[in-house]
């Protein structure tokens, strides 16, 4: 995963955003930790890996990915706020293998992060929602192109009024 293009990418979405909707003078971090949070659930909703009252399997593996990638944007976006870069493990152990589990380990990341806001708690959030990824089935390569692609849908939206 290239993740310097993927951070240029957001800086520039996120500058499109923020000047067309007269944002420069805000502080958004806690509009972006609520966004993560909802395009968490979001993501969890898709994967009804919590639903144990319900035999309807998950939505399609692209479905997923969508919702996956949007967390990605979110997350990248929160760092570029913060001056952060998260570093791509070379391999990632996951320690949980259980989806229900993971999804809530990474909220209770994210609102440590929401209190701590340093490099180390970004990058735990980063690191353990590509865990999620890899849990979910998604390569690198499957994440970077969906993000590109989101990305470019991201834009469209921002033209036509979303």
């Amino acid at each position: 995963m290239n993740i310097v293009k993927l951070m240029d990418m957001q800086a520039a979405l996120d500058e499109h955003i923020q000047t067309k909707h007269d944002l420069a003078a805000e502080n958004l971090i806690e509009r972006k930790i609520l966004a993560l949070l909802v395009e968490l659930g979001e993501l969890a909703n898709e994967t009804r890996c919590f639903k144990f009252w319900s035999l309807k399997g998950p939505s399609e593996k692209e479905t997923i990915l969508a919702e996956y990638v949007d967390g990605i944007h979110f997350i990248l976006s929160l760092g570029i706020e913060q001056g952060f870069v998260p570093e791509v493990p070379s391999a990632l152990k996951i320690d949980q293998v259980d989806l229900t589990a993971q999804f809530t380990a990474i909220y209770g990341y994210i609102s440590e992060f929401r209190t701590q806001l340093t490099e180390s708690s970004f990058q735990k959030v980063f690191t353990e929602y590509l865990h999620l990824g890899e849990l979910l089935g998604f390569s690198a390569e499957d994440v970077e192109k969906a993000y590109v692609s989101k990305n470019e849908v991201n834009y469209e939206r921002q033209k036509q009024g979303y």
